[in-house]
This record gives structure tokens, C-alpha cells and sequence, in this order.
């Protein structure tokens, strides 16, 4: 069955642009005009497997839209913006966002991020063995169940932050650099930046800190991250 996506846009033309844009590449498009009705889909059964969010939207605007769909789903969500500011995708990014592109856009690379965005949510591949769950101190990681726990306190991390710390934790004691992370967590992924990985590090830290957990993640300065000491 082909991917469903839920496109948010107040603007109908930017909503003709990419539904076409999907539709022509195989994938099944619904599309809404403002954050309540988007609200609503995504608390029906039918479940999406990607939304393509404006932050500009009238009424609840996307950033809050995200903070509420974030409270209880991990669909992955792609940015719009009109807004190019260097703050304006880094809050976007640290409210749960997996990518972010700037209006005007090419209908190409919003194909490539919703793909890329995508691969990092499958599943591995059935030749692939299943990965084991493993731990570090009162960490657990289930890559099966995509479940992580500090102690009984579940961490609700997005596919594209679980990829991440689980990149770091599996190999405790190795610095990785930003390079390196952005190759092994994002595997499929070159559109993802340096800037994008410090941002979910930090997003990753304040959801342990929610719980009461340690910071999981350790920076090594001029060079990039390493597994915390475990706990």
C-alpha cells in the first residue's frame, strides 16, 4: 500500500504544488487548510506515515500544532516555511520537526526530504537480522518496539532521535563526528545538517531530563559526540 501523507498549507496553491508533486511519485495525499482540521485527521484511525506542515497557518499555526501532535504520535513531520531565519528552523527542529524547507522550494527536493525522511522511519529490511535490545546503565534501547526507558520512564523520542542515540549508545566509549552521525543515524539522508544533529542532541537531553534521567550524550569538544558514562 503506497505512504500516506497529510499536507497542512493554508496557501491552495503550495497544497496543489505538493500534492502533485507526491501523487506523481506514488504517494497517496490528503490535504487540509489550517491546524485544526489537520488536528482532527490525525486523530482518526487512518493513520498517516508523514505530514508536510506550513508554519504559517492560521488560528493554531504549525509550531503548535507539532507541540500538540507530539504529545502522543511520532509521525515524522516535514517543515514549510517562508521564514528562512536561522532561529525559526531551530525551534521547528527542537519541537519534534524531522526536517525543514524554505518557501519558494523546488517540487524535487521536497520529494528527496519526504524520502529521505521516510527511509529513516522504515523498518530494517526482512534480510536484515533484528537488532537486540541492549543497554547502557538505566538506559534500554528496543529497536524492535522503537522503545527507550530510563529505568520505567519511557522516552518519547522521534524515529529520527532514537536513530541517533542509538548510533551514540551502541558503541559506548566511540566519538563519533557530526559527519560520522549523520552517515550511520540518517544512513540514507545527505540532506541533513551539522546544525540538525546538534539540535536533536539538545532535544534528546531535555526529554531525559523531563524524567529525571542524566544526559545520555556526551559533547567532546572539536570533534563530536560520545555515549555518556553509563549510570
Amino acid at each position: 500500500m503506497s505512504r500516506h501523507i497529510l499536507v497542512v498549507d493554508d496557501e491552495a496553491r503550495i497544497r496543489e504544488v505538493v500534492q502533485y508533486a507526491l501523487e506523481r511519485e506514488g504517494f497517496r495525499v490528503s490535504a487540509v487548510d489550517d491546524g485544526a482540521a489537520a488536528l482532527d485527521a490525525l486523530t482518526r484511525k487512518d493513520a498517516f506515515d508523514l505530514v508536510v506542515l506550513d508554519v504559517m497557518l492560521p488560528g493554531m499555526d504549525g509550531l503548535e500544532l507539532c507541540r500538540r501532535v507530539r504529545a502522543t504520535s511520532k509521525v515524522p513531520i516535514l517543515f514549510l516555511s517562508a521564514r528562512s531565519d536561522e532561529i525559526d528552523r531551530v525551534l521547528g527542529l527542537e519541537l519534534g520537526g524531522d526536517d525543514y524547507l524554505t518557501k519558494p522550494f523546488s517540487p524535487r527536493e521536497l520529494v528527496a526530504r519526504v524520502k529521505a525522511v521516510l527511509r529513516r522511519t522504515d523498518d530494517a529490511p526482512e534480510e536484515e537480522a533484528p537488532k537486540k535490545r541492549f543497554t547502557h546503565g538505566k538506559i534500554a534501547i528496543d529497536p524492535e518496539r522503537h522503545d527507550v526507558r530510563w529505568g520505567a520512564e519511557p522516552i518519547p523520542l522521534t524515529p529520527t532521535e532514537f536513530g541517533l542515540l542509538s548510533a551514540l549508545l551502541e558503541r559506548p566509549g566511540i566519538v563519533l563526528s557530526r559527519g560520522q552521525l549523520m552517515q550511520r543515524a540518517y544512513s540514507y539522508d545527505n540532506l541533513v545538517t551539522e546544525r540538525t544533529i546538534d539540535t536533536h542532541v539538545r532535544r534528546i537531553r531535555a526529554k531525559f531530563r523531563a524524567v529525571g534521567g542524566v544526559d545520555p550524550i556526551a559533547t567532546v569538544h572539536g570533534v563530536g559526540y560520545k555515549a555518556a558514562e553509563a549510570e
